[in-house]
């Protein structure tokens, strides 16, 4: 395999970068929150970046962004990781860890393939982990039906749904093997409530040295 001659942007060294992994529905985002509030977490969304640049005014990637997600297509891995690591180096730059501390990025619903995993990691930085939300379909399903009752997305739908869990499955579980044959993976049981699941997700993490601020 033909190795990369170029350094990462960031070293491990001064930046903790944790990928944060789970099917539609599997409860990402409460979970996130949790973890920026006790663990000093910079929560980084791709999804939320590329919706961003996409109204963000002079953008050289608007337009681009736009037709590929009009027409369903995965936006160049080229860019989303371009505006990660951007990201990264404007919270380092306007929120600097405290002394003695490494900053702390949580990637959410990244790396979506494992091309992508690589690519991040070869030149913006090496991950410390992936946290894995590990949650059966049938529960994720009903989740995001009751929350399409009042989210108004129009992807919370029952074929939408299984649409993307398939799309998970297929290209992001693959990411999940990867790192698992590393050692690099914290899988958590998304199934009981919000505090069990986030006290899985805390004793996981700690066991690996990420400990609260």
């Amino acid at each position: 395999m033909a190795s990369s001659s170029s350094t990462p942007r960031f070293s491990a060294n001064d930046v903790t970068v944790i990928f944060f992994l789970g099917g539609p529905g599997s409860g990402k985002g409460t979970q996130s929150a949790n973890l920026v509030r006790d663990y000093g977490f910079v929560h980084l969304s791709a999804g939320d970046l590329l919706r961003a640049e996409q109204v963000r005014e002079g953008s050289q990637y608007g337009d681009m962004i736009k037709t590929y997600i009009r027409e369903g297509k995965i936006v160049p891995m080229e860019v989303t990781v371009a505006l990660l690591s951007n990201a990264m180096a404007d919270s380092l730059a306007t929120n600097p860890p405290p002394a003695g501390t490494k900053a702390r990025f949580l990637i959410d619903g990244f790396p979506r393939k494992l091309d992508q995993a690589v690519f991040f990691e070869e030149t913006v930085c090496v991950s410390e982990l992936v946290l894995f939300l590990d949650c059966p379909e049938d529960v994720m399903e009903s989740r995001l039906l009751k929350r399409g009752e009042t989210s108004g997305r129009d992807d919370d739908n029952a074929e939408s749904i299984r649409k993307r869990f398939r799309t998970f499955v297929e290209t992001s579980m693959p990411v999940v093997d990867d790192f698992q044959k590393k050692g690099k993976v914290v899988a958590v049981k998304a199934t009981g409530s919000v505090d069990e699941v986030y006290g899985l997700v805390k004793a996981g993490i700690e066991q690996r040295g990420v400990h609260p601020r």
